[in-house]
């Protein structure tokens, strides 16, 4: 998929420099213990989200992921949704990526419109519904030490 931002493409988008970036961002509500964020750049023309899922041990393979088209972020304290624009990495649902084997690390990043700079926290949210979906709560865009994803040993 191409989706131009002011007449570039998004990989030129994406080589520009960063302006604001968080590493290691806290979220109140984290959906699972195999996803994290690794890192949110927030820049002119878009915002950018990376991710690392690791494939848990229960699935033969590892199992599959992918991602509702219908993905947004929001501010908080507004009702005003960023709908997602593109993806790296990862499918847009029905489409899967099935992974190989269990405990296979994935990075993967979603593409959103630009956020106000002044934004302190946001919601990242792929679908609004029972289920397992990604969905991050109150996300502080504010700079912390690196966390670790931790798959316990069923075993």
């Amino acid at each position: 998929m191409k989706t131009n931002f002011k007449n570039e493409t998004l990989e030129e988008v994406l080589t520009k420099p960063e302006s604001y970036v968080f590493e290691n961002p806290i979220s109140q509500y984290t959906p699972n213990e195999h996803l994290g964020i690794e890192k949110i750049s927030l820049e002119d023309d878009f915002t950018r989200i990376d991710f690392v899922y690791i494939a848990p041990k229960q699935y033969i393979n590892g199992g599959w992921i992918q991602i509702d088209a219908g993905c947004f972020i929001r501010p908080i304290g507004s009702e005003v949704r960023y709908k997602m624009v593109s993806t790296i990495n990862i499918p847009i649902a029905p489409a899967k990526y099935y992974f190989k084997s269990k405990g296979q690390v994935h990075h993967f990043s979603l593409i959103f419109p630009a956020l106000p700079k002044n934004v302190k926290q946001i919601d990242i949210i792929e679908k609004l519904a029972e289920g397992t979906f990604f969905n991050f709560f109150r996300v502080a865009l504010q700079h912390n030490a690196p966390t670790l994803i931790r798959i316990i040993n069923e075993n």
